[in-house]
């Protein structure tokens, strides 16, 4: 309350004394560290939340969501309705009217052609887009005059306002994207590390998976914000140095992601020099299990593709029992205390849209035992299971991070338990949320047999989350490794229902539809394995002001409205 406050006082004061409009940037420079280091400022070649999230600094969708989780328009001039006619009345388009006299950050026009590219880019099938899901449904993106843009589905689409909004979908400059289309998309470095935007900053100086240096920019369409003239991103480390640089040594300002056990947070807060900031949205820790065989044996371009079902996790009584041997109320404990839930749901909230399962919240190490014994997993001599002369052996990934390599080493003592020779591998995050098509190690290539991560999704409708896990968006060579389906999950009957849910009005109705496919996904296939519903949680300097943590879209969304407190 009190930080609203002072910004509203000094919107007054902008109103009342006009020379006063010229305090863009008088606040110097605002630090900034991702325990992940930043790959690409181009959301739709990353499905990395560091680079989603960094790149939001620059990039703009049409529309956002707020702290609270309600949309608001940002580049356009209102939320279209079917009271107001944005949206047609039998749902089968959204028109979106732009603002007068936006700039890009070189000092061209913002227009409806700019949106239009956006469309067609992100669509494009040899493009890899990482957010296609966001554009399910699209049928047609056209510029109706340069302030106008109608959206055309293929059908009735009763949440219509997913492509262009939040984060994940921003809108890129044509003229600098042009040369950029389809399989050329992630050639183009000079736009995909400094692409011109429309958002409060421009970049000066990116260095892969280091940092990034922004500058004001001077085409703001708030000429007295940002109040920061520089922001320094810097990546790297891990979410305890992360937040120990704020809380402790004071030498950054903002620390996003500090994951890290309750007790050290205790520590940490006892030095006075920042402040925690948490809170729940729809942020699952999960293990996901790859469908595919991601042996090092097969043929590059073959390997961790559907051409290979795995040998072993195409089983779903031994997913089943994976599961089953995991102590969710002890990850808990361990990683997150009040900060955590345990879950059985990819989708954990708003309420409505979450399933009442919760069957494996409760360990049963004797009934995944029971499980792998029926589907002729039997132990051999040295203590670990086999079948038709196979070993169970499972290479096991994450990023590095403390909380996750503690949820590793209990997870490995519970399926060692089971019988299972278990291999840990733990990546750098930069690397392994990157975007990188060459790399071996990221999350979307995923060259393992399980891996384990967090996302969400933005705004509080999860219809574009869900419908991540159709056949169609499985990370693959022909997509440059791009893709949403990182398990490479395939079942006809969940693309069929996925369609309807498009389609289907009525909140309750729609609720219904994603408990199904949500429990399609955990509850009957076990090829994603939801462990802690978690609290996001970052730390600020107590000398940085206008700080709001956003969990239901960009952590980056308000940086032009932070000031120093001086």
């Amino acid at each position: 309350m009190k930080m609203k406050t002072a910004l509203l006082g000094a919107a007054c004061a902008f109103a009342f004394a006009p020379a006063a409009m010229a305090e863009r940037g008088t606040d110097g420079n605002v630090k900034i560290l991702y325990s992940q280091a930043v790959s690409i400022m181009n959301a739709y070649l990353s499905s990395g939340t560091k680079d989603v999230e960094v790149g939001s600094l620059v990039l703009e969708p049409l529309a956002g969501f707020d702290e609270n989780g309600t949309i608001y328009p940002r580049l356009v001039t209102e939320i279209p309705t079917l009271e107001n006619g944005g949206i047609s009345e039998d749902q089968t388009s959204v028109t979106w009217k732009i603002k007068e006299g936006l700039k890009w950050s070189d000092g061209t026009d913002f227009t409806a052609d700019d949106v239009v590219f956006t469309g067609a880019y992100c669509m494009d099938p040899a493009g890899g887009c990482a957010q296609l899901g966001k554009f399910e449904g699209v049928k047609s993106v056209e510029a109706i005059d340069p302030l106008t843009v109608k959206v055309t589905f293929t059908g009735p689409k009763p949440n219509p306002l997913v492509a262009f909004v939040g984060a994940e979908s921003p809108i890129l400059q044509k003229a600098q994207f042009a040369a950029c289309m389809g399989a050329a998309a992630p050639t183009c470095t000079e736009a995909n590390f400094k692409p011109h935007g429309t958002g409060p900053f421009m970049v000066t100086d990116f260095k892969v998976n280091d940092s990034v240096e922004l500058a004001a920019n001077p085409n703001y369409r708030d000429p007295a914000k940002p109040a920061f003239a520089t922001v320094s991103v810097k990546g790297g480390g891990d979410a305890a140095s992360a937040a120990r640089a704020v809380m402790e040594t004071g030498e950054f300002d903002y620390a996003w992601n500090t994951q890290i056990n309750p007790e050290l947070q205790a520590q940490m807060a006892a030095g006075g020099k920042g402040t925690f900031v948490s809170g729940f949205g729809t942020l699952v820790e999960r293990i996901e299990m790859n469908m595919t065989d991601p042996s090092p044996d097969l043929p590059e371009g073959e390997r961790a593709t559907a051409k290979h079902p795995h040998p072993i996790l195409s089983d779903v009584n031994v997913r089943k029992a994976l599961s089953m041997a995991i102590d969710r109320n002890v990850l808990v404990e361990v990683g997150y205390g009040v900060a955590g839930r345990p879950t059985c749901n990819l989708v954990p909230a708003p309420a409505i849209y979450a399933s009442p399962n919760t069957d494996c919240i409760m360990q049963d190490m004797d009934g995944a035992k029971k499980l792998l014994d029926e589907a002729g997993w039997t132990v051999g001599a040295d203590g670990i299971r086999e079948k038709d002369g196979k070993k169970f052996k499972l290479l096991y990934q994450t990023s590095v991070n403390p909380v996750r390599q503690d949820f590793q080493a209990l997870i490995k003592g519970w399926w060692n338990e089971l019988g299972v020779d278990v291999e840990l591998k733990s990546i750098d995050g930069g690397v392994y949320f990157g975007g990188d098509a060459g790399s071996p190690d990221t999350f979307q290539k995923f060259y393992a047999d399980v891996e384990m991560y967090a996302n969400n999704f933005p705004g509080t409708d999860p219809e574009p989350y869900v419908a991540q896990y159709t056949c169609d968006k499985a990370p693959k060579p022909e997509s440059q490794w791009q893709g949403e389906n990182i398990n490479r999950y395939c079942d006809p009957a969940y693309d069929a229902l996925l369609a309807e849910l498009i389609q289907t009005k009525g909140t309750e109705e729609r609720a219904a539809k994603v408990i199904r496919l949500n429990e399609m996904l955990t509850k009957d296939s076990y090829t994603i394995v939801p462990l802690v519903d978690r609290g996001r949680l970052s730390a600020h300097s107590n000398t940085l002001g206008g700080v709001v943590l956003n969990v239901w879209d960009s952590e980056m969304g308000n940086v032009e409205n932070w000031y120093r407190i001086k």
